[in-house]
């Protein structure tokens, strides 16, 4: 199992709890962006790749790498799309997994906000992420990872 990171727009917090998640379970994780990383220097199981290009790239470059057993943090809903749609489990930020049954709607919900955006309304954006933003997601990656462990 690896576990992939969307590291362009990921909170600090989600990192931070990945990386001591990667070390207690010593799971490889990998951040992707396309800027520069800060990887802590005492953790062997997180490394970063960095791309080259726009922000899809970043996407295209998990979508291509990630593979069924893997995990994946993104709040990337098309990003999230293609890798449910490949078998790569798939959570949020604010701890929200990503399945068959849910994606669509996701992807519809988001291509109707885009349009809206795109007509000239102002739709304010998501909320600030928090502290219960911040244990929904710690909660919801020690659910995923203790299933995904047990098999």
């Amino acid at each position: 199992m690896k576990l992939w990171i969307d590291a362009d727009a990921a909170p600090r917090d989600v990192k931070e709890i990945v990386f001591r998640s990667a070390r207690r379970l010593e799971i490889e994780v990998t951040l992707v962006s396309n800027q520069r990383l800060f990887v802590p220097m005492n953790n062997r199981f997180v490394t970063a790749v960095r791309v080259e290009g726009g922000p899809d790239r970043a996407d295209d470059y998990i979508a291509e790498q990630a593979q069924v057993g893997d995990l994946a943090v993104t709040a990337d809903i098309p990003l999230a799309a293609r890798l449910v749609e490949r078998g790569v489990v798939t959570i949020d930020p604010r701890g929200t997994e990503y399945s068959g049954e849910n994606i669509g709607e996701r992807l519809s919900i988001r291509d109707f906000m885009e349009q809206v955006r795109l007509s000239g309304v102002e739709t304010g954006g998501p909320k600030a992420y928090g502290a219960r933003d911040k244990r929904s997601f710690a909660n919801a990656l020690d659910r995923v990872l203790t299933r995904m462990i047990r098999g």
